[in-house]
């Protein structure tokens, strides 16, 4: 039972209601705040009583409605403590939605943000979903660095004002210092919109004013509600439509997907002129379908010198083969595959500029290969074949991969049916990797820290993955995937071998060649690769070609 103070027998005693009450008659509705005749909230007095006073409506507006007026009991007084029923507990706070903006331009711009939004977590202000990062000219004040923005929906108790305390008070947490008005900060938290509320305070205006001449602004949050109208005056027109209403920019603005905490360059989804990541490949199993048992202990330090020299710029260390119908081995054993040769790479090679991801499906493994060094979480099944994946992966705030999969890699390839009635074979894949990645937002990643791909050989056979490869630009720019960088993996595998007549896996350097170059003209970010040296350079010649 809650402890409450009592008041004396002849008055009732009083509640939370009361305390709300004017935040109730502010911010109910559409109503407009103003500056003036803001009602204040009572306060009780131990000592000498004071006249009765009662609650005034907020603007012309509330006047006309008919409020209950409520006038504080004259003789109120503060005693001892009573227990009050349950049932007389005030009830729980209204959860609301609000966008926040986010921005950054000095320092760690990324990791700025990402610091907000977990302070915003950590004040229950719960990030629900994030926009993609984009970089973007400064505006307003020019001489300043490039900005990082976003939009994140959040749900919070807070009315506006107290959101806006505590956001102001997250900012000056992280150091925020405003020299100068829109010049340069290391981080910038802006209320867009509270629920339908319209807010109009000297401190506070709710749709923010900026919103429909910000490039900057309306890009992250066209991709969280682009059909959401954000004048409910005129609710014909959407978020997406004044984006559209937009002169296009002197410099087209892209998205940037962080890969690691060690400074390396984001990838740039939407620059035209961004390199393709080579990944190599590094199997430590017995039992992969091309290179299984190749990288023994005793070679591996000269393996990824090899990989390095010949111009990888990542490397995929996996312990369990996803071949069909290869056995599973046990967590503990493929962590003990694993984590040493993630270690060796880092201790090793800590002066090289190497980022190390790590091919599995289960949360222990990413999780310990994580704690080793590892940058990047590659999941075969799209966070599906562990529950724990997605959540852990969110804590561990590292970037996924997520790639598109049906069923386990034992059954995969029965599972290769895309109707034309449900979108066929590319619409199949967009649709799943929609719901993908919405089912990583929902378990806290944010979108900012997704890579997708589109699993050439899992759940496709024979010609639908040149298919794929023939469609990447279109998966590219599939609704709800637009600005997400793509890995494509199609070294040696069996459809390269069915084209080309070539049976062998580690015969099929020149058809792997081919569709390495398709990858990149079709947007790829990333190329997972067995035979790094040929491919880094068909890829540095398709980049010369179609990169620029």
């Amino acid at each position: 039972m809650k402890r409450f103070p009592t008041i004396s027998s002849s008055t009732r005693p009083l509640t939370c209601r009361h305390r709300l009450l004017t935040k109730r008659l502010i911010f109910t509705g559409n109503t407009q705040l103003t500056t003036t005749s803001l009602p204040r909230t009572p306060q009780l007095s131990t000592t000498t009583p004071k006249p009765a006073r009662t609650f005034h409506s907020a603007s012309t507006h509330l006047s006309a409605l008919s409020f209950k007026k409520y006038t504080l009991p004259p003789k109120a007084k503060m005693t001892d403590a009573i227990d009050l029923p349950a049932s007389s507990k005030p009830a729980a706070p209204t959860v609301r939605t609000a966008y926040i903006a986010l921005g950054s331009n000095l320092g760690d711009r990324i990791g700025w943000i990402e610091k907000a939004c977990k302070e915003m977590d950590a004040r229950g202000i719960k990030v629900k979903r994030t926009s993609c990062l984009w970089e973007t000219e400064p505006m307003y004040v020019l001489d300043q660095d490039r900005f990082v923005n976003g939009a994140c929906e959040v749900e919070t108790t807070l009315e506006p004002l107290e959101l806006l305390d505590a956001l102001q008070d997250i900012e000056n947490s992280l150091g925020r210092k405003k020299i100068i008005d829109k010049g340069p900060r290391n981080i910038d938290l802006d209320i867009l919109l509270y629920e339908n509320l319209k807010v109009d305070h000297e401190r506070l205006k709710i749709p923010h004013i900026g919103i429909p001449e910000r490039e900057f602004v309306l890009r992250p949050l066209a991709e969280l509600i682009p059909d959401k109208p954000l004048d409910h005056t005129r609710p014909w027109t959407l978020t997406r439509d004044l984006l559209d209403a937009l002169p296009p920019s002197s410099t087209p603005i892209t998205t940037m997907t962080p890969l690691s905490s060690h400074g390396h360059p984001p990838i740039q989804a939407l620059n035209p002129s961004r390199k393709t990541h080579v990944m190599a490949i590094l199997n430590m199993t017995p039992d992969s379908f091309s290179d299984g048992g190749q990288h023994a202990s005793a070679g591996l330090e000269s393996t990824i010198q090899s990989f390095l020299d010949a111009g990888a710029t990542m490397i995929d260390v996996g312990g369990q083969s996803t071949a069909p119908r290869t056995p599973q081995v046990s967590a503990e054993e493929e962590i003990g595959r694993v984590v040493p040769a993630i270690k060796m790479i880092r201790e090793k090679f800590s002066h090289r500029d190497v980022l190390i991801s790590v091919d599995t499906y289960r949360a222990s493994v990413a999780e310990a290969a994580v704690a080793a060094g590892a940058d990047i979480v590659n999941d075969v099944s799209g966070g599906s074949m562990d529950p724990d994946m997605l959540p852990t992966v969110a804590r561990l705030g590292s970037t996924i991969c997520l790639m598109h999969m049906r069923g386990t890699p034992a059954n995969m390839s029965s599972l290769n049916e895309y109707p034309e009635a449900e979108g066929g074979l590319i619409g199949g894949i967009a649709k799943e990797l929609v719901g993908r990645v919405a089912a990583a937002e929902a378990a806290g990643i944010r979108r900012w820290r997704i890579v997708l791909d589109p699993g050439l050989g899992f759940a496709k056979v024979g010609p639908q993955n040149v298919d794929v490869l023939r469609h990447l630009e279109e998966l590219r720019s599939w609704p709800g995937l637009q600005g997400l960088p793509w890995l494509v993996g199609s070294s040696r595998k069996s459809f390269i071998g069915q084209v080309t007549g070539v049976p062998t896996p580690k015969e099929r350097i020149w058809g792997t060649a081919a569709t390495v170059a398709a990858a990149v003209q079709g947007g790829a970010d990333v190329v997972r690769v067995h035979d790094v040296k040929e491919m880094a350079q068909v890829v540095a010649m398709a980049d010369a070609i179609w990169r620029y």
